[in-house]
């Protein structure tokens, strides 16, 4: 199993320190990729933890004031990439396009996208789930070789479910993850979207979910070992 923590804007200096030294202390088989923010990926370290980042920018190193290039994530040691969070296409207002731009310049420098797309509650309602979803994901791995789209991990968040506590049915994930893996077979297709500790046993009776991306239950490496031994039992 993948588990990505997303740490969002969240933890000061002192607050990650604290959180880092827990986290060390927590006990899994699965996979653990850690994605704090750009202040505290220079603060992680150990083998115990992969780092990720929570995004990268389309560009190389340049003249691009506030960018992070996918050359200087490379050299911090981050070996994945969050990429079109819906919070990034909503408050950033990033497009298909960019999300595109930016995997390349991630698979150029040897880094793992973990590429996020879903739908909103208007568009489940409308019955746009697979139209809205095929359209992410077949922008994203434009110009892409089949070798280099087999590196994406994609991870299905629903937007209407991130932070509500509600989650989609199992029959609903099971239809659209089998949609996913379908157009993307040899891909890891992730569930995020309240994802916790209290669902984990309901959510754990799917079979084609290869993991998981965690927003708030990141924060709480408490819960985090509860779902995770719930996970793993």
């Amino acid at each position: 199993m993948i588990v990505a923590l997303n740490n969002k804007s969240n933890l000061n200096r002192q607050e990650f320190k604290k959180y880092f030294k827990e986290l060390n202390n927590i006990k899994t088989k699965s996979t653990l990729i850690l994605c704090p923010t750009f202040m505290n990926i220079c603060l992680t370290y150990g083998d115990k933890l992969l780092i990720g980042s929570q995004n990268v920018s389309k560009n190389d190193n340049g003249a691009y004031t506030g960018e992070i290039s996918a050359k200087q994530l490379k050299d911090d040691n981050v070996k994945y990439a969050i990429v079109g969070h819906s919070e990034r296409r909503e408050y950033q207002r990033e497009s298909l396009d960019d999300i595109n731009e930016k995997i390349k310049k991630l698979i150029e420098n040897n880094i793992t996208p973990i590429l996020c797309i879903g739908e909103t509650l208007e568009e489940r309602n409308s019955n746009q789930v697979e139209d809205v979803l095929e359209a992410e994901l077949l922008t994203a791995i434009r110009g892409l070789e089949a070798k280099e789209k087999s590196k994406i991990i994609v991870a299905y968040e629903p937007i209407w479910s991130i932070g509500t506590g509600v989650i989609p049915t199992l029959e609903e994930i099971d239809k659209v993850f089998t949609f996913i893996k379908k157009k993307f077979p040899e891909n890891k297709v992730l569930y995020g979207g309240s994802a916790n500790e209290k669902n984990v046993d309901e959510l754990k009776k799917s079979s084609l979910i290869d993991g998981y991306l965690l927003g708030g239950l990141s924060l709480k490496p408490k819960e985090l070992q509860i779902f995770l031994n719930k996970l793993e039992k």
